[in-house]
């Protein structure tokens, strides 16, 4: 009995995991390239030096594009490649002195570096991205320097690290390994089945329960 009970927790465990990463995905997984719209109705933007990050109201320019580029190794997380070839970035750099926010920039690292990864976090129909430490994209607003500007925050309950994406090119089907090993997920987290309720996976337990034998020992 009790090793019925853990096989079901394990797989209602299983069944969490599967459902928080496609709640997560749901905006990236067959996207191909993105624009990213905050709550100041501005695109995240690259800039045309091809260093800045920034934010502008028209959402057509080539510079509000964002190719979507999947972390070999981790299914949850994305890198954002701008025009120019280059990384959506969360620099150490603060954006202003004393401030908390630091910088995000555009860069081409010549190896594999966390600063460019980002793992989307569900907020309704909005998202939020999250760096490998913890901190979210953030859209900053009112006076100069601030307006316009972008920087990756502690702080997640402003409603400026929330975003719309808009899918403005789908991926289209591949067979490719290493997109496969990116961006489904570990064996151990995919079943057959859909996800089960927790009222379902009780009724089964109960089920598998009285299907076996009953010893003389054994109090109904």
């Amino acid at each position: 009995m009790k090793q019925i009970l853990l096989k079901f927790q394990q797989e209602e465990s299983n069944n969490n995991s599967i459902t928080q990463y496609y709640q997560q995905m749901e905006f990236f997984h067959d996207a191909k390239a993105v624009r990213m719209r905050n709550a100041h109705e501005k695109y995240l933007m690259a800039d045309e030096d091809e260093e800045t990050v920034t934010q502008e109201r028209n959402g057509s320019d080539k510079r509000a594009r964002w190719t979507v580029e999947p972390v070999r190794g981790s299914f949850e997380v994305i890198r954002l490649k701008s025009c120019y070839g280059s990384y959506l970035t969360a620099s150490n750099e603060r954006f202003l002195l004393g401030a908390t926010g630091r910088k995000v920039v555009l860069s081409k690292p010549s190896g594999l570096e966390s600063s460019v990864e980002w793992e989307p976090v569900r907020e309704g129909s909005k998202v939020k991205l999250k760096t490998r430490h913890g901190r979210f994209l953030r859209a900053n607003g009112g006076l100069p320097p601030w307006r316009n500007s972008v920087t990756h925050n502690s702080h997640q309950s402003s409603n400026s690290s929330l975003w719309d994406v808009d899918v403005i090119e789908i991926l289209v089907e591949t067979t490719s390994p290493a997109l496969a090993l990116a961006t489904t997920p570990p064996q151990h987290m995919r079943l057959s089945s859909p996800p089960m309720s927790k009222t379902t996976s009780e009724k089964s337990v109960e089920e598998l329960a009285n299907s076996q034998p009953k010893s003389e020992g054994w109090n109904s």
